[in-house]
């Protein structure tokens, strides 16, 4: 219900459990919920906007119409530098899209050859 985004006091009167073992439930199992959070919100954001991949192909195909259109012309056309810029924009906002993906473990969960005495996070 936290990764949900519901407040302790819903989640204390819907499961008749005061707010401060919520509390301490929060804090033991943090990174469960920060995770599980992590995924409702790439749910979300994939519903409302499409997801990363979707938006980054589409940038992807109007960035190689762009390059197309370059091939064309010459580099004393002014539009040309339009099309520069509009190439660089479109390559950013690829990157963008694309970012990088991070989670969050427990250090119990982490093979003994990988641990390092802090929360890690991973990005596949």
């Amino acid at each position: 219900m936290r990764s949900q985004g519901k407040t302790f006091t819903d989640i204390a009167q819907q499961l008749g459990v005061s707010t401060g073992c919520l509390i301490n439930w929060s804090r033991k199992y943090r990174f469960q919920i920060q995770n599980f959070r992590a995924v409702e919100l790439e749910n979300l954001r994939s519903k409302l906007i499409s997801t990363s991949e979707a938006r980054a192909r589409a940038l992807s195909e109007e960035l190689q119409r762009v390059q197309q259109e370059l091939k064309k012309r010459s580099l004393e056309d002014i539009p040309t530098a339009r099309l520069y810029s509009l190439e660089e924009s479109l390559r950013r906002q690829v990157i963008q899209e694309l970012g990088e993906m991070q989670f969050t473990s427990s250090t119990r969960d982490i093979p003994g050859d990988e641990y390092v005495e802090q929360v890690q996070d991973w990005k596949p």
